[in-house]
């Protein structure tokens, strides 16, 4: 995400938002059934940096499918970090917010910070990891520093190896794949995945609705990814 400052009330929104992706996020499954024809047919609406695009991210979750999975996160973050490029929604989307799918942003070449947690996330899950050990964080940034008091909405992906591990955090901003313990520059507002919502390391629970997460959800079946 490129750094934007927020007033409280904004903050709060976008809180509330997130909490209502989740009842459509405890669907993901532990694979992603991927129709490729389908996928590249989509891709051409790109033109041919879009096809190379999805036959790149298609060719990554492949050949990293059998690799040992903090190799799977290195590729990853690195495979999203180098072919994307840290936009706003309302300049890439013409919109204030908007959760791209994976090709969308692939497709254009550029995202905010949900856009490369997305990407991260179910890149991740088509490699065979379980999204019970993923989180999509939304924290606040400090920038210039852990002891800055300037801070900004951000989100980054959390891979937890065991359920009380430390998490290692995926991320834009910056490149190295590090424990959250070595982040101080991060402050975690509440994070979910396909378990629950979680705020302050303990488990909430969800609020009755539908959010973003299922236009995601749609659109990328469209595009040939059933999650």
């Amino acid at each position: 995400m490129t750094p934007r400052f927020l007033s409280s009330a904004r903050l709060r929104g976008l809180c509330w938002c997130l909490l209502l992706c989740l009842l459509c996020l405890c669907s993901v499954s532990l694979a992603l059934e991927i129709n490729d024809a389908r996928l590249q047919s989509q891709a051409a609406r790109y033109g041919v940096r879009g096809e190379r695009a999805a036959q790149a991210w298609l060719q990554l979750m492949r050949s990293g499918h059998d690799l040992p999975e903090r190799d799977k996160l290195t590729r990853v973050n690195e495979f999203w970090n180098r072919s994307v490029l840290s936009s706003e929604d309302s300049r890439v989307w013409n919109q204030t917010d908007y959760w791209a799918t994976p090709l969308q942003t692939l497709g254009v070449g550029a995202g905010d910070c949900e856009d490369y947690v997305i990407g991260k996330y179910f890149s991740l899950v088509g490699m065979g990891v379980s999204p019970e050990k993923l989180q999509l964080i939304y924290v606040r940034a400090r920038m210039g520093g852990p002891g800055s008091r300037e801070s900004v909405a951000h989100m980054v992906l959390g891979y937890y190896a065991t359920p009380n591990a430390v998490p290692l955090v995926l991320d834009n901003l910056v490149s190295s794949i590090l424990p959250a313990t070595q982040r101080r520059d991060l402050i975690p507002v509440f994070s979910f995945n396909t378990s629950g919502v979680y705020v302050d390391g303990k488990s909430s629970a969800p609020i009755e609705r539908i959010g973003r997460w299922s236009d995601l959800m749609s659109r990328m079946e469209s595009e040939g990814i059933r999650p």
